[in-house]
């Protein structure tokens, strides 16, 4: 399985920006797919997760800020993010769990930058 993650680059703060993530290859269920974060000198955090049936759960960070959707037709899913922050600024990741927990991939990475 191969996540393909785009949607990254520099915006003003209380700007928006739509991160993308697909999921390639033998997909037979999707757990979850999920959104992390590193900022730099810091630990790689959740920022946000949902489930094949459409649940989902926030870092308090992001919570009414962000919303994660899932488009299971695409195998794909989305993190649109409002009123960013300066302090949003990381490299963001995807993660997929698939296949009843057979697979547990990452994407490459893309990085927001917010400037003040």
């Amino acid at each position: 399985v191969q996540l393909q993650a785009s949607g990254g680059g520099l915006v003003q703060a209380g700007g928006s920006l739509r991160l993308s993530c697909a999921a390639s290859g033998k997909i037979f269920a999707i757990n979850n797919m999920g959104w992390y974060r590193q900022a730099p000198g810091k630990q790689r955090e959740l920022v946000a997760i949902i489930t094949g049936g459409g649940g989902t759960n926030y870092a308090d960070s992001v919570r009414g800020r962000f919303t994660i959707s899932l488009d299971n037709t695409k195998n794909t899913v989305y993190l649109q993010m409002n009123s960013l922050q300066p302090e949003d600024t990381a490299v963001y990741y995807c993660n997929a769990k698939l296949n009843w927990g057979r697979v547990d991939d990452w994407g490459q990475g893309t990085l927001v930058t917010v400037s003040s």
